[in-house]
């Protein structure tokens, strides 16, 4: 009864102000010369594309190098004189329209460096995008909308059908960009099968805090039969901080708010023959109706539930059930899932949000990578191991780490029910 869907992302961060290309200026004061007996030397500018390239993919930058100097103008236009917006990579590597190019159109860059003295060097290339690709595309799926409120272990999540090879994921991680205000740098981590990617903080996010997205696939090469399906962005913000906290050994759950247990529930969970996942997970949708249909499974069943929010792709919820009142906070009689009654599921509903924390201990066994939204299941060293491109050495969690989610914050279309809980 086990439905997952194999899915796949990449990523990089964008922190940059948006440069409607057509022009930055420097900052040097007026009149200011070269110190005496000294050259000026005029800065040293690449930019790619290369002048008259022709077959460039519609998901292409422009990619600036400079020696002796900075970057201070940047105008980009298609073929009937518009201009193309683009924000800077944080890296100052190139600059990224802010939507896909069109096919088998042609663009032209034209971009100043200015040294420390003044002197100033401009650089101009003309290229040709390529026809819209006929190749297979890779399905992503974005599992961050827009205008939501999420909980403070949000994190972004990207999943690819069919799932990234290796080989290919740091190209797509290039094209992955999360923006956060108030500024509270993340990284991204990949699912070992490629099929999910991740970004979060080393840290829980700051309640308050507002996170822009953009997955810039459409038209990506993802190796050489394939490439990406769709270009999408979504602006979101982050709640107030709520975790759960579910223990076996006491059958019990703790309901936390700013890190203080504000209430605490019997519970019931999986069966010894069916038994609910360990480990640290996210809630990932709430239903208030919804049916469980285990049909083509080993144990076979079809049942309605109310309030049902959903910790993982392999069906396990936390839930209403009437049927189990008398064994919850004793025994565990369900199918995987938390148990929990009819009056406690209802007030969960009105207190947790898609993005909180739940953490379960004490089971038979461990959550599996992958099997929910399982960024938060694995120390900060162990996530940053999964990245495909390097990570910042000094992006590490707060020294002192609270406790709960939220408390301290110091560092920078679901698919359809697969259920073996009741």
């Amino acid at each position: 009864m086990e439905l997952r869907r194999r899915l796949a992302v990449l990523a990089v961060t964008i922190a940059a102000a948006p440069l409607a290309l057509g022009g930055c200026t420097a900052d040097r004061e007026p009149g200011a010369r070269p110190a005496e007996g000294r050259a000026a030397a005029a800065p040293e500018l690449t930019v790619t594309p290369a002048d008259r390239a022709r077959e460039v993919p519609i998901t292409a930058e422009v990619g600036t190098a400079v020696r002796n100097g900075k970057v201070t103008a940047v105008r980009i236009t298609d073929d009937k004189g518009a201009r193309v917006e683009a924000e800077p990579r944080e890296d100052g590597s190139g600059w990224v329209p802010k939507a896909p190019l069109q096919p088998k159109r042609t663009y032209t860059a034209e971009v100043t460096a200015t040294g420390d003295s003044g002197t100033t060097t401009t650089r101009k290339t003309t290229f040709t995008t390529m026809p819209k690709s006929t190749k297979p595309q890779i399905t992503s799926t974005l599992y961050f909308a827009g205008n939501r409120t999420y909980g403070t272990a949000m994190p972004v999540t990207v999943a690819f059908d069919p799932p990234i090879p290796k080989e290919a994921r740091a190209d797509v991680q290039r094209r992955l960009f999360v923006k956060t205000d108030p500024p509270q740098p993340g990284a991204w981590s990949w699912v070992s099968d490629g099929s999910q990617a991740y970004y979060r903080a080393p840290d829980y996010w700051r309640p308050g805090t507002s996170i822009s997205v953009r997955a810039g696939l459409e038209g990506l090469p993802i190796g050489k039969e394939r490439v990406g399906d769709s270009d999408r962005t979504a602006t979101s913000k982050i709640g107030r901080q709520v975790a759960l906290e579910i223990d076996n050994a006491t059958k019990q759950m703790s309901v936390l708010r700013d890190g203080k247990v504000v209430r605490k529930i019997p519970v019931s969970m999986g069966k010894p023959s069916t038994p609910t996942s360990s480990g640290k997970m996210v809630i990932m949708e709430k239903h208030e109706f919804t049916t469980f249909d285990t049909r083509g499974s080993a144990d076979p069943y079809v049942v309605d539930v109310e309030d049902a929010q959903r910790l993982t792709w392999g069906g396990e919820f936390i839930h209403a059930a009437p049927w189990s009142v008398g064994d919850q906070g004793s025994t565990n009689v369900s199918h995987g899932c938390t148990n929990v009654s009819n009056e406690a599921a209802d007030w969960l509903m009105g207190v947790t949000q898609v993005g909180d924390l739940v953490t379960i201990k004490g089971t038979e066994v461990e959550l599996n990578e992958g099997n929910g939204w399982t960024a938060w299941n694995v120390s900060w060293d162990e996530f940053v191991k999964g990245s495909a491109l390097p990570v910042p050495a000094g992006l590490r969690p707060s020294p002192s780490a609270a406790p709960h989610p939220g408390a301290v914050a110091g560092g920078s279309p679901a698919p359809a029910p697969s259920v073996r809980g009741g």
